[in-house]
């Protein structure tokens, strides 16, 4: 017979360390947040900056004049903006021509392309999305524009009216 293999010694080491309670401690991560907020940074292309009545918008409605529009925020892409929900809104596809004033009597234009639109009814408005039709005159202004809001905005404070004179003697 030939040379034979005497493994005992193996399997005695290998059950003592089975038999042994070797207790490993290890942190259970919660990767719900970090999730979150992958996903809405990763949803969106661009910077959208929320914009709630910091300047005036009016839709040009042909025939009919100026309907005032509320601006929701705004990316290098386009825009989002409200209707009172009783004036209605535009489809998707529609190109509609805008401007916005910096003043009462002062504004650029500009062209969109509606991409979306949804009424909100809780806030009776139907708010829709839409792009910046691209090669138009303003381009160079309307990008300049929105990299001022970008900028502006990050740093704006809430004027409570506290700090008012009643007169100067």
């Amino acid at each position: 017979m030939g040379k034979v293999l005497d493994i005992t010694p193996r399997l005695r080491s290998q059950n003592s360390l089975e038999n042994k309670k070797i207790e490993v401690r290890a942190e259970v991560l919660d990767i719900t947040e970090a999730r979150q907020e992958i996903l809405s940074r990763d949803r969106r292309d661009v910077k959208r900056t929320i914009l709630t009545e910091f300047v005036g918008a009016f839709v040009v409605l042909p025939e009919k004049g100026l309907l005032k529009a509320a601006l929701y925020d705004i990316s290098e892409n386009g825009l989002a903006f409200d209707l009172e929900l009783a004036e209605g809104g535009f489809a998707a596809g529609d190109e509609v021509a805008m401007r916005v004033y910096l003043n009462h009597s002062t504004y650029f234009p500009f062209t969109i392309t509606v991409s979306n639109s949804r009424a909100i009814e809780d806030e009776g408005v139907v708010r829709h999305g839409a792009g910046f039709v691209k090669g138009t005159m303003n381009d160079v202004a309307l990008h300049h524009f929105v990299k001022f809001i970008e900028n502006v905005s990050a740093s704006l404070k809430t004027d409570s009216g506290d700090v008012l004179v009643s007169h100067i003697s």
